[in-house]
């Protein structure tokens, strides 16, 4: 079904065929209807699903076809749309400049670890939708340098990075902050019980959508895992990248410092490397994301928040250098690949301290992963596993995925989103049916009260 059967306009329609997108995803055939209808919407999907066109584009049709709420009073922002990291935020503000190209409407991107008064000239003019970091925008609202007054749509984009990261009072500050009367769309790529607290606040009979089964993995994705010892990951990388003449590798380290580590390892081996992180400046940040981009970079080593907000529509390869410690994150990681209907590689470099976790990982997506040694870089047979102390075997130096710290404080962020292409969503919580648009669709239990 193309677009244009979607109920958008054709301004709409035109910039997203000048884009290069000719058919919609399954969340943007399913969220589009849904959120075009006006109602709340819970929907499950993973990076990579196409979610954010999912909401941009019919978000950029209620607002151009509708008057505002408030039509007498000076133009206020009429979207707000909250993202976890800088990047993620960058990137949707993005598609909603092109998306918009052949609009009236206005945009406005908002985070931590720039300065404030460029955004504060910038708000003193007419800004439609407004892509926000929370702590940032709570700065502004602490110093009255802008309302939520005229909010009429509010998205919460990868929602349970967000509680992850420690943003659930930020959050609640905000809502505060908004009219009672608003459409609220709510994605998440997994519903844990924090999830659905939020929701059941924040919903009202919500549409429930969700794509794919949470534990998918892309269908191009070769997926193989090189036992090493721990000692030699950083050599056994090196010599894959050289023999292979890999020339894009995005590599997932477990934490900043082993990040910054690996990235001047391969620097010295003659490999074109940069690190990206929560304790990057965000210009550096957008430096070594543009010369990954480019092919400036051959190798890009960045911690799980810090990748969210990497859009590569052809990525060939992606390591795991170290394992995450939430099997639902290898999900995420190697939908970096294979995306838009390319191949993609993902490897894992496994030691024996990481068993584990590599079982928790293949027990998550139902299949084991073929498992093989490179020649020259074998196993040693005496080293044996490192138990921590809660009895889970991980490398040691582990942490760093989520929280606070994994990828920054959460009023700066570090940041990872995309569009199109890659896995697909989780499981959701119990509901009964209600139609929402083309998808599959269901009811959660209506609160008893609604908070705000």
């Amino acid at each position: 079904m193309p677009f244009s059967r979607l109920g958008l306009s054709d301004p709409i329609v035109r910039a997203v065929a000048e884009l290069g997108y000719t058919e919609p995803t399954p969340i943007q055939l399913q969220a589009i209807p849904a959120v075009l209808s006006g109602g709340d919407l819970l929907a499950g999907a993973q990076t990579g699903t196409g979610k954010t066109a999912g909401f941009t584009l019919p978000i950029l049709q209620r607002l151009s076809t509708t008057a505002p709420a408030q039509p007498n009073a000076r133009p206020g922002i009429r979207a707000l749309i909250l993202t976890p990291t800088r990047e993620l935020a960058a990137q949707v503000e993005e598609n909603v400049r092109d998306y918009s190209r052949h609009l009236k409407l206005t945009s406005m991107v908002m985070f931590g670890g720039v300065g404030m008064n460029p955004q504060v000239d910038r708000l003193k003019k007419r800004v439609d939708i407004l892509v926000a970091c929370p702590g940032r925008l709570l700065d502004h609202l602490s110093q009255g340098t802008m309302d939520l007054n005229s909010v009429e749509i509010l998205v919460l984009d990868e929602a349970d990075r967000m509680l992850d990261m420690g943003f659930v009072h930020d959050i609640k500050k905000v809502l505060a902050k908004l009219p009672p009367k608003r459409q609220n769309l709510l994605f998440s790529a997994t519903f844990s019980d924090e999830i659905r607290a939020l929701a059941d606040r924040l919903l009202d009979h919500p549409a429930l959508i969700e794509v794919a089964p949470r534990n998918a993995t892309a269908d191009r994705v070769r997926q193989q895992v090189y036992r090493v010892d721990r000692e030699r990951k950083r050599d056994l990388l090196s010599h894959l990248i050289q023999e292979h003449n890999w020339q894009q590798v995005l590599v997932f380290t477990r934490t900043k410092h082993g990040a910054n580590r690996l990235a001047e390892k391969l620097e010295k081996d003659g490999i074109p490397s940069a690190a990206i992180h929560g304790n990057k400046s965000q210009s550096a940040r957008t430096k070594a994301l543009a010369g990954f981009k480019s092919g400036e970079l051959q190798v890009l080593v960045a911690t799980d928040i810090a990748a969210r907000g990497i859009d590569i529509s052809e990525l060939p390869h992606v390591v795991n250098f170290e394992l995450p410690n939430v099997p639902e994150d290898y999900v995420h990681r190697i939908g970096r690949t294979g995306r838009a209907g390319a191949e993609g590689e993902a490897i894992s470099l496994v030691c024996v301290d990481e068993n584990k976790l590599l079982v928790d990982i293949e027990k998550l997506i139902r299949r084991p992963l073929p498992s093989s040694q490179v020649p020259g870089f074998e196993v040693d047979p005496r080293i044996q596993a490192e138990p921590i102390p809660n009895g889970r075997n991980a490398p040691r130096g582990g942490g760093g995925g989520g929280g606070r710290s994994g990828g920054g404080q959460p009023r700066s962020g570090g940041g990872q989103g995309s569009h199109h292409g890659g896995p697909g969503a989780p499981r959701a919580p119990s509901a009964t049916p209600r139609p929402a648009g083309q998808g599959q669709a269901r009811t959660p239990k209506k609160p008893t009260s609604r908070h705000h």
